[in-house]
């Protein structure tokens, strides 16, 4: 993984696990009673916000991240197949052209000038 993108996917780890232990506050708070309850949903919600924002930044810098360097891949053995083949057909024709080329200059000055 990528250094940018690892860095907001550990980001968005970390505001997850955050707004999970406020969710969790508050609801133990509302079980309670407290006057810490309402605050507490309050700021749950808007951490739910931040936390799916912060998902999204993930997403957002990864496809960032494969537009601007490509991805990183591995060729599968058909791959590797069909580019052997293309390339022992073009060595294939470049032979012919050459023998042709061949022909033509050898045959060209032995014609007879009638």
């Amino acid at each position: 993984m990528p250094d940018p993108v690892r860095t907001s996917a550990v980001r968005a780890v970390l505001i997850m696990s955050l707004t999970i232990i406020q969710a969790m506050v508050a609801f133990l708070a509302t079980l309670t009673g407290s006057w810490l309850a309402f605050p507490m949903v309050l700021s749950s919600v808007g951490s739910t916000v931040v936390a799916t924002w912060s998902v999204l930044d993930v997403w957002v810098t990864r496809q960032v991240w494969n537009q601007r360097h490509g991805v990183v891949s591995i060729p599968s053995s058909s791959a590797r197949k069909l580019r052997r083949e293309r390339r022992a057909a073009r060595r294939a024709a470049r032979a012919e052209d050459r023998e042709a080329a061949r022909i033509r200059r050898r045959g060209a000055g032995s014609l007879s000038r009638a």
